[in-house]
């Protein structure tokens, strides 16, 4: 409820790497073609082009499935059983229908545009010199340092100055906490956690920054959340991934800001 977007966070970026599909390369180690079958399969009926089966197995095999006569026959007899519904739907009629001709169509597109896209990344690589610049503008703004904090957060200045009171007067923190409108943290005693001073918003880090351990703010924190009273418990010195760590997450990354620039580009020459 105080944070900021972690877009800048160098652990979330570890954190939230979900690779990006257009840049995802087959995992190391994986057959990049189909490889001769451990044990001739059963020779059986097919009804589709071989080209099928080598592109379905080789899909398989990249996923990491080992190579098998049983992942063969497999293959085949899900390229038959696709082939006899394929009939089956014609015989209906259904890809005469506008609603699915309109799904066809927009499938087959869909594989084209993947691959223009691949097509474009791989032609347009990012430098190491700008992922590592990347690297060092995000690792400056996390700072060197991490604090472990609890806040207490409500609505009104009042509130907060008689929770500063009770404070003084000896109350513990983490009971005081159960008034606390952060629902994250109240269960906790207002516990956030370790954290960078760039996870959070201006105000609430600029007080926290300033405190020493074991102290709470003298004086109610406002942010565009409400008011706030911070204790900060420990100090650390913050540990960043190196850029090695990061790299691959960095580079997608960078790869959709500059693909998203190359869209905009696109749309504005064709006048959208």
């Amino acid at each position: 409820m105080i944070r900021r977007t972690p877009a800048l966070a160098l652990a979330s970026l570890v954190a939230l790497a979900a690779p990006l599909a257009f840049a995802q390369a087959p995992a190391k180690g994986a057959a990049a073609t189909p490889a001769a079958a451990p044990a001739a399969a059963a020779a059986g009926k097919e009804l589709y082009p071989k080209a099928y089966f080598d592109f379905l197995l080789k899909e398989r095999l990249a996923q990491g499935q080992p190579d098998s006569p049983e992942l063969r026959n497999a293959v085949r007899d899900e390229l038959n059983t696709r082939e006899l519904l394929v009939r089956e739907a014609k015989k209906k009629g259904l890809d005469k229908t506008p609603e699915i001709k309109n799904q066809m169509d927009l499938t087959a597109q869909t594989v084209l545009v993947r691959a223009y896209v691949n097509d474009w990344v791989k032609a347009h690589p990012i430098p190491d010199a700008q992922l590592k610049q990347e690297y060092d503008k995000i690792k400056a703004q996390i700072g060197d340092r991490e604090y472990k904090v609890r806040h207490i957060l409500v609505d009104k200045e009042d509130d907060a100055k008689q929770i500063v009171v009770s404070l003084q007067k000896g109350e513990k923190f983490e009971k005081l906490a159960e008034q606390s409108k952060d629902p994250g943290s109240k269960a906790n005693g207002g516990d956030l956690d370790w954290n960078a001073p760039s996870n959070f918003v201006k105000p609430f880090s600029d007080a926290m920054v300033k405190l020493e351990k074991g102290k709470f703010t003298a004086q109610p924190v406002q942010t565009q959340f409400g008011w706030h009273v911070i204790r900060l418990d420990d100090v650390r010195d913050a540990k960043v991934p190196s850029f090695e760590e990061v790299k691959p997450q960095l580079m997608q990354r960078l790869q959709s800001q500059h693909l998203d620039a190359y869209f905009k580009e696109l749309r504005s020459k064709n006048g959208l």
